[in-house]
């Protein structure tokens, strides 16, 4: 049992610094040179290639949810056993600081670097297109809700087999098209919280929103996708003798 666990928190410690140094590390280091071309489009692919990519790797070790968001919201579609979450959002969230911390070595090691907002997230003045609080709210809890939704139906049973790592990045992938103007994109309360910390603290005075917004969505996703998703007679037989169905 304890090395299940031991297994379980490292997949979700290298999946969550994969997609914090990947995402964020493309925002940071290769989306500065223009003349490369990645660009926009190219950070929203890089975070979404992160997923897709770690699902596959260690996703049938822990689940692949690399995200304080959906451990919620699947623990609120059932698919996450209670001792599971605290493990896992704290392996997420260690996960993602590390990975901003090589992040930033890295991109300091530049002549004249400026770290800016180090592909942090923000509203109001710290937003990238300045956009209000509320909308920056309403934009995280709704995406954070979808992705959530997504990852349920995926892996449901009735779906494709072995195929829900390329639905989940493409996702991903999309709600950064989406949200990059708006929050920079959260979705995710560990890959916020890991930039913020070397942002400054303008920028970790607002993580309250990007933990707070991804985790209701994430909730709300999760207990929607288990009423649309789960067999009606598997939910009185988990009902009746308390199973977690995985």
């Amino acid at each position: 049992m304890h090395n299940d666990m031991s297994r379980r928190v490292t997949a979700e410690f290298f999946g969550t610094f994969w997609l914090t140094f990947g995402g964020c590390g493309a925002a940071v280091l290769a989306a500065s040179f223009p003349e490369l071309g990645i660009g926009f489009l190219g950070v929203a692919f890089a975070f979404g290639l992160t997923v897709l990519t770690m699902a596959y790797a260690v996703g049938h070790i822990s689940g692949g949810h690399f995200n304080p968001a959906v451990t919620i919201g699947l623990w609120s579609a059932r698919r996450c056993a209670n001792r599971h979450v605290l493990p896992y959002i704290i392996a997420q969230v260690v996960g993602a600081i590390a990975a901003a911390g090589v992040l930033w070595m890295i991109a300091s090691g530049k002549a004249g670097w400026v770290p800016g907002a180090f592909a942090s997230n923000g509203y109001g003045d710290l937003s990238p297109g300045k956009y209000s609080l509320a909308a920056c709210a309403m934009t995280e809890t709704l995406l954070t809700f979808f992705f959530v939704l997504i990852i349920v139906g995926a892996t449901s049973k009735g779906a494709a087999v072995g195929f829900a790592g390329i639905p989940i990045g493409l996702a991903l992938t999309l709600i950064h098209l989406i949200s990059i103007p708006v929050t920079n994109t959260s979705v995710n309360p560990a890959r916020s919280t890991g930039p913020a910390l070397f942002a400054g603290s303008e920028y970790v005075a607002q993580l309250w929103l990007f933990w707070a917004a991804p985790l209701i969505g994430g909730a709300i996703g999760g207990v929607v996708g288990r009423w649309m998703y789960e067999p009606p007679e598997e939910i009185r037989a988990e009902a009746s003798d308390g199973r977690v169905i995985q």
